[in-house]
């Protein structure tokens, strides 16, 4: 994990690989929960049975449960030791393969760029969500967060 402490040290890994986090299953469990936490129970997501001889021949997560994985996936990758970060949201994020019950996903951060901004530091990074075994990742996310000495 890559630990940043200053404005400085960011500034000079800007448009650098980060690196990669650990694979993280995405069971059943954690996909009906986020559809009981967003009210998304479309069957695709939350039917076994139905979505089994559906589509994808299983329920998939829902896309924004992939996104809302960004968190915990770059918290692996790096860290910015500051007194307090503000998530400013997303250029960019697309879906291309979706993520079926039981498959793993890693992330692969990569830091775009460093600005600065009044009392902060935001940084633009580009994150590839993998999905284990598949040619296309589950996802692809330009995010924007901002951090404050």
């Amino acid at each position: 994990m890559k630990v940043f402490t200053s404005r400085e040290e960011l500034q000079q890994a800007a448009g650098t690989l980060l690196g990669s986090s650990e694979w993280l299953t995405i069971e059943q469990d954690r996909v009906n929960q986020f559809a009981n936490a967003t009210g998304d129970h479309q069957w695709i997501h939350v039917d076994e049975e139905r979505a089994a001889t559906g589509p994808f021949g299983g329920t998939i997560a829902h896309g924004y449960l992939t996104a809302s994985l960004l968190p915990v996936l770059t918290g692996q990758i790096y860290q910015v030791q500051a007194k307090m970060a503000v998530n400013y949201g997303l250029n960019r994020l697309r879906c291309p393969a979706p993520v079926r019950g039981g498959k793993a996903v890693r992330a692969t951060a990569t830091l775009l760029e460093v600005t600065d901004v009044a009392d902060a530091v935001q940084l633009r990074v580009s994150t590839v969500i993998e999905l284990a075994g598949a040619a296309k990742p589950a996802a692809v996310a330009e995010s924007v967060g901002r951090y404050y000495w």
